[in-house]
């Protein structure tokens, strides 16, 4: 039904919005924010299980791997009318479905695609095994150790800020395969079992009251060898693949949801004739933020089109996205305190505005420091882009 409309965007866009509107329960923040960790998982498997039903589960993937083959133009009315509407993300599945394809097409064996991709459709959660205790900031410096023994190697290391790696079946693992190489040149790229024996996962509890992250303990984990991603000590390479994929309509809906957000939050300060409203500088102050959510979301359509016509690869533009993007959600995180009080800490359950969550002020520390730290933007920029030396 849905993709039958595919060839007129405007009839692809209604049947998307009225697919959610008759799918989507209209009280699911209230549920999920009144449920535990396991209530969350339950709610994030439904979801999914929902949209596949509908051919919205993987859409921008090719067929052959369960997906709908659908252009960049429907993955951006998906993603805009999914915020539009207040659908719930699929936060649990960040990695599955953007991470996985984005390496698995490039540099995945067809074995490696054929077993892994259609998989994500039917609900394979997936998780991140990057960064290490010591190698955040500097991924490269990464220890975490893989011998080849074999038919197999041996895995021996820690992992950290692995996102819903407490519901993962799968992850994408950095190990290195040799230690004598300079850091860049001597990882590998692996996909990793996570029932494998070995695999130990301590949930993270955040300052904010989640456990969205989790440790990673490996000690002794058998990787068959055919689950190594691109030739052995070209890790780095494929990563950056894996990466790149941070940026896009991921992006896209992430700055339209929080421009939602903001309209709304400025709606009920009208209609209850908030305090603020009455202090000429957070009047101002308010329509910096605003008028910075709609220069984003500008900037986010130019790192669109780069992406459509393949100029990504020397562009500073997903530096500025992330850099830009995530400044702002901690200034608009600081104003929601100063103007509604500690109880905008946790948003969702005010009767001021609701959200995804994305402007919580806790949860809004943690975005300057994924993905790649601000620092590590600031340094991408000033020396590509301005030229400036290194230190």
């Amino acid at each position: 039904m849905i993709l039958e409309n595919q060839h007129n965007l405007t009839e692809f866009r209604r049947a998307i919005r009225d697919w959610i509107l008759a799918t989507v329960p209209s009280d699911w923040e209230q549920k999920l924010n009144a449920g535990d960790d396991a209530e969350y998982e339950r709610f994030q498997r439904w979801w999914m299980a929902e949209r596949n039903k509908v051919g919205l589960a993987t859409p921008h993937w090719p067929k052959e791997y369960g997906g709908a083959g659908l252009s960049l133009a429907h993955q951006i009315v998906i993603a805009d009318e999914m915020a539009r509407l207040n659908a719930p993300p699929l936060d649990m599945y960040i990695v599955s479905l953007n991470h996985i394809h984005s390496t698995l097409i490039p540099y995945g064996t067809p074995e490696q695609k054929t077993k892994y991709l259609p998989g994500i459709a039917r609900g394979d959660v997936w998780c991140q095994g990057f960064s290490e205790p010591g190698a955040g900031s500097d991924l490269a410096s990464l220890q975490c150790r893989a011998e080849r023994k074999g038919d197999h190697y041996l895995i021996n290391g820690q992992k950290i800020w692995s996102s819903n790696s407490m519901y993962a079946h799968y992850c994408i693992l950095l190990a290195r395969t040799d230690p004598s190489a300079p850091k860049h040149s001597g990882i590998s790229f692996f996909l990793m079992d996570m029932q494998a024996p070995g695999v130990e996962i301590r949930p993270i509890r955040q300052a904010n009251g989640r456990a969205e992250f989790g440790e990673i303990f490996l000690d002794n984990v058998k990787i068959p060898a055919e689950n190594l991603v691109g030739p052995e000590n070209s890790g780095w390479k494929v990563a950056q693949s894996t990466l790149a994929a941070e940026r896009g309509v991921l992006a896209f809906e992430g700055a339209e949801r929080q421009r939602y957000w903001v309209e709304k939050f400025y709606k009920n300060a009208l209609e209850s004739n908030a305090p603020w409203l009455n202090d000429d500088e957070m009047r101002r102050e308010f329509m910096s933020l605003f008028a910075r959510t709609q220069a984003g979301r500008r900037l986010i359509r130019k790192l669109l089109r780069e992406n459509q016509h393949g100029q990504t690869g020397s562009s500073l533009t997903p530096a500025f996205v992330k850099l830009s993007g995530t400044d702002l959600r901690q200034e608009i995180a600081s104003f929601m305190v100063r103007t509604i009080g500690l109880e905008s800490q946790y948003l969702e359950k005010s009767t001021e505005a609701s959200t995804d969550g994305m402007t919580e002020y806790l949860t809004s520390f943690g975005g300057i420091i994924a993905a790649g730290s601000n620092e590590i933007m600031r340094n991408i920029i000033a020396e590509r882009g301005l030229g400036m030396p290194r230190n």
